[in-house]
């Protein structure tokens, strides 16, 4: 339904603007910009945010519990194993890119696999081998193009449409649709965004078969991510902000037009309804200035006299 109403404003706007020669222009500008984009995806996001590649035998025990983890969930969702990389950065995030599942890769951080334990890192990538497994790289790539081609138009309305004074409107109306035919597309767009982030944490719940760690992870995240814990790369690329499991801009979350995820408290909440059970508890503030003091303990835990892993 979000997808159609996309197409019916760029169809809407684009007759008004420049009849059919100005729609087909414009789609065909936002569909060369997007398909480059899209096709090379996952190199141009690993690549920016400095993700490496791991093996099922790296030497630290966590990654090598996570690399693992990750393979037995993509087998048993009958999906293809993805490239695992992990991406240096305190704040614990994850998340998804590539075109299609044959060419997809996932990316935790270093602060991820620090920071939760065993059963909420495997339950946030699950989330991510969702994203990939439901096609999600391509539902928003076809969003941005549709949202591109909009603006496109909306830009072409100066120069095509700016003194025609039978257009509705006329020149008012030209700049009316200027201004609020962008910001309704990129409202839709946020708003599948939105809707993906709720399909793909009940299809990580069930690939992961652990929706309470799931929601567990969430609030653990959010909680992080609002604490302080910046994640540098994210703040430079703000564009890319969508693509994590929880928004890693500092900021206060809401579930509202203007917001690329749902409030965490909302998916936690739509997960509780899903699966029932009980969720845990957001996470206290003094967990936020030692993580490491009351999270829960995972398998790879090592004692303090040894190295964390390869990050420092």
């Amino acid at each position: 339904m979000l997808l159609a109403a996309m197409t019916a404003l760029f169809v809407g706007v684009g007759y008004l603007i420049g009849g059919p020669t100005g729609m087909a222009v414009a789609l065909a500008f936002a569909l060369v910009g997007n398909l480059i984009s899209y096709w090379n995806a996952d190199k141009i996001v690993l690549s920016m945010y400095k993700a490496q590649e791991v093996q099922a035998d790296h030497p630290d025990a966590r990654v090598r519990t996570y690399t693992s983890d990750v393979r037995e969930m993509a087998q048993r969702a009958g999906m293809p194993v993805p490239k695992i990389t992990i991406i240096e950065g305190d704040q614990p995030n994850a998340f998804a890119t590539g075109r299609d599942p044959s060419h997809a890769a996932v990316a935790a951080t270093t602060g991820l696999l620090t920071m939760l334990d065993r059963r909420e890192i495997r339950a946030v990538m699950g989330h991510e081998l969702a994203h990939v497994k439901n096609r999600d790289t391509l539902t928003m790539t076809v969003t941005a193009t549709i949202a591109g081609a909009i603006s496109a138009l909306a830009n072409f309305a100066f120069f095509f449409g700016g003194n025609n004074r039978e257009r509705p409107g006329g020149f008012i109306g030209v700049i009316a649709i200027m201004i609020l035919a962008p910001m309704a597309a990129a409202l839709v767009q946020m708003a599948i965004s939105r809707g993906r982030e709720y399909e793909a944490d009940a299809g990580g719940a069930e690939i992961s078969g652990d929706p309470q760690a799931l929601a567990s992870a969430l609030q653990k995240i959010d909680a992080y991510a609002r604490g302080g814990r910046v994640n540098i790369n994210a703040e430079r690329n703000p564009a890319t902000a969508h693509m994590f499991i929880i928004n890693p801009l500092n900021g206060h979350g809401a579930d509202n037009l203007f917001s690329t995820h749902p409030s965490t408290s909302n998916r936690v909440a739509a997960l509780t309804a899903r699966f029932g059970g009980k969720h845990a508890a957001p996470a206290q503030p003094e967990e936020l200035v030692s993580p490491r003091r009351n999270r829960p303990q995972g398998p790879w835990d090592q004692p303090q006299s040894r190295k964390p892993g390869p990050w420092g």
